[in-house]
């Protein structure tokens, strides 16, 4: 699948590079069935249609561990949502204001309200999809409104359902493999305008921060010891890294780090000057030469 995406990407060009993903998908599935990998079983007993029943399961219980359970899992969901809006803002070319981040936040809250509501999961942001505006360069954002409407139509094709649940995983991780490295290559490109030269803190902040993030998935009993109520937290490598940054941040830049940068700043202007100023020196002492 991955060397399919790659030839699409690199010999198609127009429309068909810019699905190269989908297509790749498309292949990938073909091919496992034609190698009876795909299950299909249940496509045949599945309905045609069908409307979701809002709470099916019941109408809902305001249990007080419950609702703080919910709440950290949504503060973990909401901070990697922050990254995947930092990161698509970087990727479209557009510098994201605090409004901005909020108003995505608040639709994720939405989301999450409205799912539950009919018998779902709480709802995030997809970091695949971040991947695709990078693979695809579509940036539009009736695109995304198109697309949703589309999946709410498939929400009511029960053999739809079935027949997206049926594709392999290895053929999703194949795609996946791009879409997420898309993303990793945004977040290093952020990561690369941070000051390294002057500030010798930020390299502690980043190396730790990434250390302590991979430590979940490195070593799944590393926290096993802890008390229950923190294994929601301590179980989401984004959360950890997120909390180690920020905390690393305030111990070693403080609530300096606007002021250092606005001297880093002015010296860097400082250096401009400089610059340019040592440019004319050298064309007056040219043209010196020749008039001598």
């Amino acid at each position: 699948v991955l060397i399919f995406i790659l030839l699409i990407t690199r010999y198609a060009k127009g429309f068909m590079s810019n699905v190269a993903v989908l297509l790749g998908i498309v292949f990938g599935f073909l091919l496992s069935w034609m190698m009876n990998e795909v299950n299909l079983s249940g496509l045949h007993d599945a309905s045609w249609f069908a409307i979701v029943t809002p709470m099916s399961f019941g109408m809902p219980i305001f249990d007080p561990v419950s609702i703080l359970t919910m709440t950290a899992v949504l503060i973990i969901v909401f901070i990697e949502s922050m990254g995947m809006f930092l990161a698509l803002g970087e990727i479209v070319g557009r510098k994201l204001s605090s409004h901005d981040i909020i108003r995505g936040l608040r639709v994720d809250g939405v989301g999450t309200m409205i799912g539950g509501t009919f018998n779902s999961f709480p709802h995030t942001s997809f970091s695949q999809n971040v991947g695709l505006v990078s693979v695809t360069r579509v940036h539009s954002r009736w695109v995304c409104i198109s697309s949703g409407i589309i999946l709410i139509l498939f929400g009511m094709v029960p053999k739809m359902a079935v027949l997206v649940a049926s594709i392999p995983q290895f053929v999703l991780g194949g795609a996946g493999l791009v879409m997420f490295g898309m993303v990793l290559a945004t977040g290093i490109r952020i990561l690369s305008r941070c000051n390294y030269t002057t500030n010798r803190y930020n390299l502690y902040i980043v190396a730790i921060s990434l250390g302590v993030g991979m430590t979940p998935t490195l070593s799944h009993d590393f926290f096993s010891k802890l008390p229950a109520v923190l294994q929601p937290l301590l179980h989401s490598g984004i959360m950890l890294a997120t909390l180690s940054a920020v905390v690393l941040n305030v111990f070693f830049n403080g609530y300096q780090h606007h002021a250092d940068l606005v001297k880093e700043s002015v010296s860097d202007k400082d250096l401009k000057v400089r610059t340019v100023r040592m440019w004319l020196l050298m064309r007056k002492l040219k043209k010196n030469e020749h008039g001598e």
